[in-house]
């Protein structure tokens, strides 16, 4: 689903395109790239242009109103999802890219309304309660109470939510009705993905921004900013959900595992080809604007992989408390880890660690591949019985930790996507096209209104 870009340039080009865009319209002519305006080298205003850097980011979008406020909220949102604070000529770009946002989120709900199709303000509360709840583990008044401490409001919340459910509302009765995807497409792919049995399949993240060739040095600009922010450690999914085009926005840019030619683009192919877990890549330029790729994972077709294992983990921790002195802390790890080193199994674990004062907690259904690498990576090294080595701060206030393996079911070979997830993935695609275009009408036909 889409969130992100209108684009106001006041540029002669813009100024142009205007003018003459209406002319072509009038005289029934289809008219396309710059060229085509034959517009002059040397340009003179007889109006002068507006400073975009000094404009209030507040508009009226066919009549609503989009306030200064509505965009500090949605602002103070993503800033408080950044581990490094941003410059102040980034924060003023993501203004800018939040009015953008709220603009679509604005023509989303109007179209669903003007369908007669409009989100209720009970599905709206129904959905935020469900993401306090089950996203961020917290009740409806300690969610609203969080947001304000960090400068934004329910209301920001709610508006994105609705326009989330317009917008799916909207694909699934206008889009979706009219997206084939032929059975022999499917059996097709089929095959050659159970040719390609043993190969690897990725599972990859992706940030889609449109560009036109009017404003694409802006769009690129901003691509490039995200990328800085991503490689500073800015959460992927959030800016997904923010700032992507794609319809994979909604679930935070994942495409879920895919065989790279599923990407139906040589040059994505190409750039994927070459990443390793972890790794962000792009801007990578591609027809009709940039994309932003992130390597979330990777596994062989059909293979069993161990990194699918489900293990049965005990967690050992002591925590230091604030006051004590550095060197009782020390003294306390040692203890620790010389008791938990001693351990023979999972079995007297609880009695040994409890003699010491420490914690212990069970799980016995945690996917491999969902623990950090590191740990990872050892886990599936040790035998049952044995603990990883030590991890945590010795400070006052900081705790020490060990895992320990209580158990392990290896996974089994599996058969890569069926021809229902194939089929699913395809005719994804195909909204996702149809959606921009659609997205694109709207922003085309709106009236819009700048303070």
């Amino acid at each position: 689903m889409s969130f992100a870009t209108r684009l106001i340039k006041f540029s002669a080009a813009a100024l142009g395109a205007t003018v003459l865009a209406g002319t072509a319209h009038a005289q029934g002519i289809q008219v396309a790239g710059s060229d085509a305006f034959n517009l002059p080298e040397d340009v003179t205003f007889i109006v002068e242009p507006s400073d975009p850097n000094v404009r209030r980011p507040t508009a009226r979008v066919n009549g609503s109103i989009i306030t200064g406020t509505d965009v500090d909220h949605r602002v103070a949102l993503i800033l408080s999802a950044q581990e490094t604070a941003l410059p102040e000529e980034e924060i003023q770009r993501l203004r800018l890219q939040v009015v953008r946002n709220l603009i679509d989120e604005t023509l989303q709900i109007q179209e669903a309304a003007a369908l007669e199709m409009p989100v209720s303000q009970e599905e709206v509360e129904q959905a935020y309660e469900r993401f306090a709840v089950e996203a961020q583990g917290r009740s409806v008044e300690e969610m609203d109470a969080y947001l304000r401490s960090i400068g934004s409001s329910a209301r920001s919340i709610k508006r994105q939510i609705m326009g989330e459910l317009a917008w799916d509302r909207l694909l699934r009765r206008n889009v979706a009705p009219f997206v084939n995807v032929s059975e022999g497409e499917v059996q097709d792919l089929f095959e050659r993905l159970q040719e390609s049995r043993g190969t690897t399949e990725y599972r990859l993240g992706e940030i889609y921004l449109a560009a036109t060739p009017a404003n694409r040095q802006q769009v690129l600009a901003n691509a490039q900013q995200i990328i800085a922010q991503l490689r500073e450690g800015a959460s992927f999914a959030a800016y997904a959900r923010q700032f992507s085009q794609a319809s994979s926005a909604i679930v935070g840019g994942d495409l879920g595992w895919i065989r790279l030619e599923q990407l139906q683009n040589p040059t994505l192919e190409a750039v994927a080809a070459g990443m390793t877990p972890g790794l962000v890549e792009g801007p990578v330029e591609i027809p009709g604007g940039f994309s932003i790729l992130m390597m979330i994972d990777q596994r062989q077709i059909g293979m069993p992989d161990a990194r699918d294992s489900i293990l049965s983990l005990k967690q050992i921790s002591i925590t230091f408390p604030e006051g004590i002195s550095q060197a009782e802390i020390e003294e306390r790890g040692e203890t620790f880890v010389e008791t938990v080193g001693s351990m023979t199994g999972c079995g007297d674990a609880n009695l040994r660690a409890a003699a010491i004062g420490a914690q212990t907690v069970d799980n016995d259904q945690i996917l491999a591949r969902q623990l950090p690498n590191p740990i990872q990576g050892i886990l599936l090294q040790m035998n049952v019985g044995q603990s990883t080595p030590p991890f945590g701060e010795l400070t006052p206030g900081g705790s020490l930790r060990v895992l320990m393996l209580c158990g392990r079911d290896d996974p089994r070979e599996t058969q890569g996507p069926s021809t229902d997830q194939i089929m699913a993935q395809l005719e994804d695609e195909r909204i996702n096209r149809r959606a921009q275009r659609y997205l694109r009408d709207l922003r085309r036909d709106a009236v819009l209104e700048y303070n």
